[in-house]
């Protein structure tokens, strides 16, 4: 009895464990972010409008994608808190902090909540553009 008693405590402590290491459910309540693809200029115009009302320090980011499209590399992000729910796509200048994610174009990293990751936002007339600056630590 006793050993069973422990499987079953070990267990209830694995799947605790798994489900404490994922990110938050969050639900998209903008049409916006429905309607529009992450790297479209109108989801990146709500973006930016949205980044403005929320409180930026109650925002966390878990990273969802690499891709490379026609030589052109960017990292996708689950951005969520404060209300927000939505994805960012971020373009890499400096990949020195980046380098073992960009070799292993992102897998081992999917789902790792980057703490305090900082970014620009370069708006020009024809495009916007999040640009990666930093970030504290990675939680896998």
């Amino acid at each position: 009895m006793r050993y069973r008693l422990n499987h079953l405590f070990a267990f209830f402590i694995l799947v605790t464990f798994i489900c404490s290491c994922d990110r938050p459910v969050c639900k998209n309540t903008n049409p916006i972010f429905d309607k529009f693809s992450p790297s479209s200029k109108e989801y990146k115009e709500e973006l930016i409008k949205q980044l403005k009302t929320v409180d930026k320090s109650k925002l966390t980011y878990w990273f969802k994608e690499y891709v490379d499209s026609n030589g052109e590399e960017t990292l996708l992000f689950d951005i969520q808190g404060d209300g927000l729910c939505a994805v960012i796509v971020l373009n890499v200048e400096q990949w020195s902090k980046l380098e073992l994610l960009r070799k292993k174009k992102g897998v081992t990293f999917r789902g790792a909540e980057f703490k305090n990751l900082r970014f620009d936002i370069q708006q020009e007339t024809t495009d916007i553009k999040f640009i990666y600056k930093d970030f504290d630590r990675i939680i896998d």
